[in-house]
């Protein structure tokens, strides 16, 4: 009897406990699109591989809207420093949601305390990605002899997977 009870109490407990759980955690979540991995790895080809044939040794990083790599690459021959800043270049983007080229114009605008906070780089090489007007995250690019070359790989492997995002 005493068993049967015991039984019978840690099952409505458990029951009331994981029933509690699921309507709790309900609530307060917020939905954050998250771009897949096969997606991810797929812009980063892109984007080394745009830089690959123009001769130019690259490494692409794609993060999501929290900064965290989603995918990375480094090209043949790419320094080892690229795959810091390439990290830090789509870092940037997609914390102040905005292409890094752009942001290099504004630059002298900023408090150079914003520019001594860790994994931001104010330099080309980091663009935004978006699923309609909602940023996904972002790509940086790093390798190439000049930020302009760095931004149009990193724009090609966005461009790359831009058509499923919409």
């Amino acid at each position: 009897m005493k068993r049967t009870m015991l039984a019978g109490l840690t099952i409505g407990i458990v029951a009331g406990s994981s029933w509690g759980a699921t309507a709790s955690s309900d609530q307060g979540l917020i939905p954050a699109p998250r771009i897949s991995a096969a997606l991810a790895n797929e812009a980063v080809a892109a984007a080394v591989a745009s830089c690959a044939a123009q001769g130019y040794t690259e490494t692409a990083v794609l993060v999501d809207t929290d900064g965290v790599v989603q995918a990375s690459l480094r090209g043949d021959g790419a320094g080892i420093h690229t795959l810091d800043s390439a990290h830090d270049k789509a870092y940037t983007s997609v914390t102040f949601k905005s292409d890094t080229m752009a942001m290099m114009d504004r630059a002298q605008a900023l408090n150079v305390l914003v520019t001594r906070l860790p994994h931001l780089l104010l330099a080309g090489g980091g663009v935004v990605i978006k699923s309609g007007s909602t940023v996904v995250g972002a790509i940086g690019a790093s390798g190439a002899p000049g930020f302009q070359l760095d931004h149009a790989c990193a724009k090609a492997g966005a461009d790359k997977i831009a058509d499923h995002l919409k």
